[in-house]
């Protein structure tokens, strides 16, 4: 069985690439004027919408900066790709510059794309030697107390 392939009684399926688009949508007619705005692209196979989400999920063999930038210009919003990654994927969901009060429920902001967020999300060597000094799991803990 290759990678990304599903297999069905020996009838082997591969799946295609997904492009996730971030597209602000207040009403039906953005929601309509975004799904058509892609579904004519060369390549396209599927295209998922969800309003409450701001989000544009395209299917299919397709460009994601084309999608974009064709998305753009026929509806005139802006168009960023899918910023957000589950809650539970990351380590520090509140860590600053991770957290996102417009991100919808259940997501966060992907930290590994932004150098210094990822830094902020960690703790420093400084605060790691401090903490273990005075662990209990630690055997050459200061033991004064």
């Amino acid at each position: 069985m290759a990678i990304g392939s599903i297999s069905i009684l020996g009838e082997v399926r591969y799946r295609f690439p997904t492009v996730e688009i971030k597209v602000k949508m207040d009403c039906e007619g953005c929601e309509r004027k975004v799904k058509k705005s892609v579904e004519g692209m060369k390549g396209v196979t599927q295209v998922d919408v969800e309003r409450k989400a701001n989000k544009l999920t395209v299917v299919g063999y397709v460009d994601p900066a084309k999608v974009v930038a064709r998305v753009a210009h026929r509806t005139g919003k802006k168009v960023e790709l899918w910023p957000y990654v589950p809650y539970d994927v990351v380590a520090h969901p509140y860590a600053p510059g991770v957290y996102d009060k417009k991100a919808p429920a259940g997501y966060v902001r992907n930290a590994e794309d932004n150098p210094q967020v990822s830094q902020l999300a960690r703790a420093s060597s400084t605060e790691v030697r401090y903490t273990t000094a005075f662990s209990d799991e630690n055997p050459a803990a200061c033991s004064i107390m």
